[in-house]
């Protein structure tokens, strides 16, 4: 400040003789403005050597978090613990670990705490009201792994009407993802999965397989049953030798006697047995003479004389 104030008399020295005042006026702001920018420049400096540093801390943050999340989730394996709640416990995880990496940055680049902390608790009132549907998808996340009505590898059915059916692939905080028949990803809010009734189709290790079909009046009811028995205890996957095989009479309907069978199957078999059977059905009774009708409607006409 010395060196401009010794200028600055100087020239105004030499204004004064030239009788000049605005021109030096405008030189001294000038002056001044030249040394505050000089003085600037340290804390300018600093920030942006924060701002680096910052940008570092948060890659090699990543780095660590998934480091931390592959630990967990290597863990959780070993303890045997079940896929969603590994898939669950690391989708949480990975959200709480990212918003204190951030905190740690904001405060490293001079916010104090206690405003990070009012910063958070508004947040956290506004997101709530905002957001209260996902606040539900994460309460839905919990009482699914709570109460376990279905686990990873599942088939599930939600609303069959709107094929939402599939394979459970993940098990996330707010999402569960499902993979239909034909390789759909149906991404279903845990809210919705915990307030509708579900059909966990491979929750049991045996399922019972019914199949019905339709054989004319005219043939022989006890023959066509012998055919369904030998059809039962001959196939390798049903269970007809330790447990209930039912062949039965189902209807007598218009147009034909529907024959039914029950009988158990493993459920991964369970598809696959029922093509087969269908198949294999209408091969015996078509050997054997045994008609399956399909709808018609006899016409008499009487012509009176």
């Amino acid at each position: 400040m010395d060196t401009v104030s010794e200028t600055v008399s100087k020239v105004d020295e030499g204004l004064q003789e030239m009788g000049i005042d605005g021109v030096k006026d405008s030189l001294k702001d000038l002056l001044n403005f030249k040394q505050y920018m000089e003085n600037q420049v340290p804390a300018v400096m600093g920030f942006c050597i924060k701002v680096v540093l910052s940008v570092i801390v948060f890659f090699v943050g990543r780095k660590i978090i998934q480091w931390i999340l592959n630990v967990m989730r290597r863990s959780l394996e070993r303890a045997n613990v079940d896929a969603g709640v590994i898939q669950f416990a690391s989708s949480a995880g990975k959200a709480v670990l990212y918003v204190l990496l951030i905190i740690n940055i904001a405060v490293s680049l001079g916010v104090k705490e206690s405003s990070v902390a009012a910063l958070l608790g508004t947040a956290g009132v506004t997101v709530g009201l905002a957001l209260q549907g996902g606040l539900a998808n994460l309460a839905g996340g919990v009482l699914l792994l709570l109460f376990k009505p279905f686990v990873v590898g599942d088939y599930i059915i939600q609303d069959q009407s709107n094929g939402c059916e599939g394979t459970v692939a993940k098990i996330e905080i707010c999402y569960t993802t499902l993979l239909s028949i034909d390789n759909k990803k149906i991404v279903v809010p845990n809210g919705t999965l915990s307030n509708s009734t579900i059909i966990n189709v491979t929750a049991k290790e045996n399922r019972k397989l019914e199949i019905k079909v339709g054989i004319s009046y005219e043939a022989d009811i006890q023959k066509a049953k012998r055919i369904i028995e030998k059809i039962l205890r001959e196939d390798a996957d049903t269970k007809s030798d330790t447990k209930e095989m039912v062949v039965f009479v189902d209807e007598l309907a218009d147009s034909a006697v529907i024959m039914g069978l029950r009988v158990w199957v493993s459920t991964e078999r369970y598809w696959p047995t029922k093509w087969r059977l269908n198949q294999k059905i209408k091969e015996e009774f078509d050997a054997n003479g045994i008609v399956i009708p399909y709808n018609q409607m006899e016409v008499y006409v009487h012509q009176q004389k």
